[in-house]
């Protein structure tokens, strides 16, 4: 019997004796399992999977290819396969792609990415915190917290993958968590921060283990009197446009989109629905919005990454530029309302350089207005 045939035949046997959870056992892989107790004792983030490398891992922020010879693609799916969820697997075969959470005894959590790339398996693995983390602990600018205070609205937190998005999403989650006693529900693909019932109850629906997608699963939420909705990323118009509706209703809807400032965020969902359609749910996002953040990850002297990040708190002036789509005018909207605990990007780069956190070069390179930032962080002799 074939390799392929040994695969097929293991995924028909879990298929008949494994129920969907939300975090699958290892199974028999035993390859997976070596490189991911490799990488939680390297202190890595991510384990990255591609047919004609070795294995590596993602080591503050660097690739690191472990000392193994090249993979190939039938190589990745016999060591990923056995980890995924029943639902993933069939997703995979399906759609050529998918996601799911698992644990590993004695390690913890994680997220994996099952995909093709060049007509081949590729997978990203990545380690989950066992530990919901504080926001205090972050490194982000205080006034961040804001966002947990907000009784209503809709609080989109953009930046690039590996921003830290998901992270400072749970953290403000465990920060209204711990201070206050509402009703949370949270949906996510996976999960991958589990919350406990601190002050407040708190729901966490996973996409293909609890609801099918983002928009069944965003419905039935409306309809379980919460206080807090949490939307892991708005993908799609429906999701969005169901989000929109929430947080014009009365609910704090928090969620997350691959965006680089506050502009883009805006101009992403209203550019995801029928140029007929534009117009209108602009003038619903200027009435549901409360905040837009952007966050970007930095590396720290010494090791580590250390976080920069802008926010607009929303108000009459923002809500207006909205509605016309003058998204040029968001900047400056952030600097007249600083009072209100916004600040730009640029002041927080030039925070993690003068607090010695980051190097100059590396800040200068990810502020979009150079000049603002020139001004206050010039440039070292």
């Amino acid at each position: 019997m074939s390799d392929a045939d040994d695969i097929e035949r293991l995924i028909h046997e879990l298929h008949s004796t494994v129920q969907p959870a939300p975090s699958p056992a290892l199974g028999d892989s035993v390859r997976l399992e070596r490189w991911l107790r490799l990488l939680a004792e390297r202190n890595g983030t991510d384990l990255l999977l591609v047919a004609g490398a070795p294995p590596a891992i993602r080591v503050d922020s660097k690739v690191v290819p472990l000392a193994e010879g090249p993979l190939d693609g039938l190589d990745i799916e016999e060591a990923v396969l056995p980890a995924l969820a029943p639902h993933a697997r069939r997703l995979y075969r399906e759609a050529r792609i998918a996601d799911a959470s698992f644990r590993l005894s004695g390690v913890g959590r994680f997220r994996i990415n099952l995909h093709r790339e060049r007509g081949r398996a590729a997978a990203a693995v990545r380690l989950l915190p066992t530990r919901v983390p504080r926001l205090s602990t972050l490194g982000l600018p205080p006034q961040v917290e804001l966002l947990a205070q907000l009784p209503r609205g809709l609080v989109i937190i953009g930046g690039p993958t590996g921003s830290g998005k998901t992270t400072t999403l749970a953290a403000l989650v465990e920060e209204i968590n711990r201070r206050d006693a509402r009703h949370i529900v949270t949906i996510e693909d996976p999960i991958e921060y589990e919350h406990q019932h601190l002050g407040s109850l708190i729901e966490q629906v996973e996409i293909g283990v609890d609801a099918p997608d983002f928009p069944t699963a965003l419905r039935a939420a409306v309809r379980q009197a919460p206080d807090v909705i949490v939307v892991g990323e708005m993908r799609d118009p429906e999701t969005m446009r169901i989000a929109l509706a929430a947080a014009e209703t009365g609910h704090l809807v928090l969620t997350t989109l691959h965006t680089t400032d506050v502009a883009s965020s805006v101009s992403r969902i209203a550019d995801s629905f029928p140029p007929e359609r534009q117009n209108t749910i602009r003038q619903e996002l200027a009435m549901a919005a409360a905040a837009f953040m952007t966050q970007t990850l930095l590396p720290r002297q010494g090791g580590g990454l250390v976080p920069a990040a802008e926010l607009l708190m929303v108000g009459y002036g923002a809500r207006q530029h909205i509605r016309k789509n003058a998204m040029q005018h968001l900047h400056q909207e952030i600097t007249i309302t600083r009072k209100y605990g916004s600040f730009t990007m640029e002041e927080s780069l030039a925070r993690v350089v003068k607090e010695g956190l980051a190097d100059w070069r590396d800040a200068h390179a990810r502020a979009a207005h150079l000049e603002e930032f020139e001004q206050l962080c010039p440039k070292p002799a």
